[in-house]
């Protein structure tokens, strides 16, 4: 038997790609469940059933509605965060949200990509890390291996593909800075969040 590169496999191989492939099944399976679960407007039990798929999520936290995740289990979000509709959270390296962080509609969070310099286009990944007080616009994308310093603001539709210093404002494609952030020191708190989102 061969590998789709053409290489032989050993009867050991075999065995353990068919593991693999049917513990793939099972993941994409739970996350399909998952992302049922984001149909249900009840953001409590919503909370429970993210938590109990092994996302860590804080104290006074919400996900609205939509949300997506890839490999659960490596996503942790702080205390006071807002993660809004149709967001995707990529797990499969660690991604590390801090408290009082506001992700709007349609955030993308990658912790892993494809090596396209890789004559097997293997996958690479890398933690991300958003710090505390963050806000992320609508539609921005964040890119594996990136940290977003405290306080920093990402501009609608950004695509940041390195990391952003505290309390930085960027934006554009790929993000830039735009300016500095003139509150240095927040102390704010994001609130109650919409009932049915």
């Amino acid at each position: 038997m061969k590998d789709r590169t053409g290489k032989e496999l050993s009867t050991q191989e075999v065995l353990e790609k068919g593991i693999n492939r049917m513990g793939s099944i099972g993941e994409d399976f739970n996350l399909m469940l998952l992302r049922w679960v984001g149909y249900i407007p009840s953001r409590k039990f919503r909370k429970l059933m993210y938590r109990l798929s092994g996302v860590k999520i804080g104290k006074g936290s919400t996900v609205h509605m939509w949300c997506n995740f890839y490999d659960p289990t490596h996503i942790t979000i702080g205390e006071d965060t807002i993660i809004g509709d149709h967001a995707f959270l990529d797990g499969r390296d660690q991604l590390t949200i801090g408290n009082h962080v506001a992700l709007a509609s349609s955030v993308m969070i990658y912790n892993s990509q494809h090596d396209i310099d890789d004559e097997h286009f293997r996958p690479i990944s890398k933690p991300v890390i958003i710090e505390d007080y963050v806000f992320i616009g609508p539609r921005s994308i964040i890119l594996p291996g990136v940290t977003i310093g405290k306080g920093a603001v990402v501009a609608a539709g950004a695509v940041v593909s390195k990391d952003v210093a505290p309390f930085t404002v960027v934006g554009g494609v790929p993000a830039v800075k735009i300016r500095d952030r003139k509150l240095t020191n927040p102390l704010y708190r994001l609130g109650r969040a919409r009932m049915f989102q």
